[in-house]
């Protein structure tokens, strides 16, 4: 690991970055396919997959979180080279995210009607969301594992090895969508329901292969039973980590939650198209997220390397490479708007909302990915609180009293002009933050 307090630091970030590009990519493909397909099946299918995903985004937010305490303890073991502790920190890790989803999965499936009635689908459109989620709940167990297992294989330095398994689910993903959800190579016609299928049987082969390359290949798994008080100290150790993380990625899903109710005011075309822009979103910074998870272990080794240089230098060229790509996307976006809008539904009202979307809020994306590079560098910086803080700042202050203003004032258009305005103004909070943060870790 000495490569990242040597190297250029240009060269070791986005030689980091460039192993999982791919995989990124096959990563945040997966939700996009789900939604293409779903959109095939009409726009109240496609609202329905736009009321699934706060919760979905809470999975993910949890397993994240958990997956940051997990890896930062497995990867000072690996450090230290103490390699049963990093063994059974990840196997407890692992179980515990496990135990966690399996929960989470359960108090979800019995809620489900309160819950997504409280998101504002109605009588029309929750069939369909139980149609969808009630497979989801089940293989929410299997889902969360892979999305931890990619940091655990990055942090033992296996960054090619981590790309390849990102890419295995959302391929698989793929294949499978089409076949469960129309009816292909003999297989019942299964609609919204195959969508969930196929994307449960794919996270589950990418568990089995995330066990096999930690097993084999890293022997980082105990199969033995652990002790009782073992388990107790590593989940504690985890927890102090993982929980500042976690209320921090977890305000994701809840602005989400927020900002999909006040849209569903206006109809099953509003929520339609924000789900399918969404996801467009998390496909376009599929760049800007391979080096966000470069970031973080860069900054965390420079810290104790005693080298603040260096992690200024990443701020500067990480937020540089923020407002380029996000400028860039911006104005793609601005001019393909109608064509993407087109490829997701046949909807008129569904895509002029869409384009609507696209081109008021991507002139804000640099500025988010700012933000976001922030929060990952006050975590690597060892400070999560500030992190959480920062997080909540944009979500609590900004993101949710300004949709709700807009929408008062100019209806859904302003929901989108809230949300630039969100992303403008925590992007400019965040970096004079982490800047601060950064000239204190110098003159210390």
């Amino acid at each position: 690991m000495s490569v990242l307090v040597q190297r250029s630091v240009k060269r070791t970030l986005f030689g980091m970055a460039f192993p999982m590009l791919a995989g990124t990519f096959a990563m945040n493909a997966y939700n996009l396919t789900d939604t293409w397909f779903v959109s095939r099946l009409g726009t109240l299918s496609l609202a329905a997959m736009g009321f699934t995903f706060p919760v979905v985004m809470l999975l993910t937010c949890v397993a994240g979180g958990l997956g940051v305490g997990t890896t930062t303890l497995m990867s000072h073991a690996v450090g230290r080279h103490d390699g049963p502790d990093a063994a059974r920190i990840t196997t407890h890790g692992l179980a515990l995210t496990l135990g966690v989803a399996a929960g989470m999965a359960v108090i979800g499936y019995l809620s489900m009607n309160p819950v997504f009635r409280a998101l504002g689908a109605d009588s029309v459109a929750l069939p369909l969301v139980r149609q969808y989620m009630g497979i989801w709940y089940l293989g929410a167990p299997l889902m969360a594992l892979p999305m931890l297992g990619n940091g655990l294989l990055i942090s033992a330095g296996d960054s090619v090895a981590a790309g390849r398994f990102m890419m295995a689910g959302p391929i698989l993903n793929v294949v499978l969508d089409p076949i469960m959800m129309f009816g292909y190579l003999g297989f019942p016609v299964m609609g919204i329901r195959g969508a969930a299928l196929a994307t449960v049987i794919a996270q589950g082969v990418s568990t089995a292969w995330l066990f096999h390359l930690l097993y084999v290949k890293h022997r980082l798994l105990v199969l033995k039973r652990s002790s009782l008080p073992a388990y107790g100290m590593s989940v504690r150790s985890i927890l102090r980590l993982g929980v500042p993380s976690i209320l921090s990625m977890i305000l994701m899903p809840v602005s989400a939650t927020v900002v999909t109710r006040i849209l569903s005011g206006f109809g099953h075309a509003a929520v339609a198209a924000i789900g399918a822009a969404q996801r467009i979103e998390m496909f376009a910074f599929v760049i800007p997220m391979a080096l966000g998870m470069s970031l973080a272990p860069f900054v965390s080794q420079n810290l104790g390397a005693e080298r603040p240089d260096r992690i200024r230098r990443a701020l500067s060229l990480s937020t540089r490479f923020a407002m380029i790509y996000g400028g860039g996307v911006a104005l793609v976006f601005f001019v393909g708007a109608p064509w993407l809008a087109s490829i997701f539904s046949r909807d008129a009202e569904v895509v002029a909302t869409l384009v609507a979307y696209v081109r008021i809020v991507s002139f804000g994306y640099g500025m988010m990915e700012v933000h976001r590079y922030s929060g990952i560098i006050l975590t690597g910086l060892h400070k999560p609180l500030s992190s959480a803080l920062l997080n909540g700042i944009r979500v609590l202050v900004l993101l949710i009293p300004l949709s709700w203003l807009g929408a008062r004032l100019a209806d859904v258009h302003g929901v989108f002009v809230g949300r630039l305005l969100t992303d403008l103004l925590a992007g400019f909070f965040g970096f004079f933050w982490v800047r601060r943060a950064c000239h204190k870790v110098s003159t210390s």
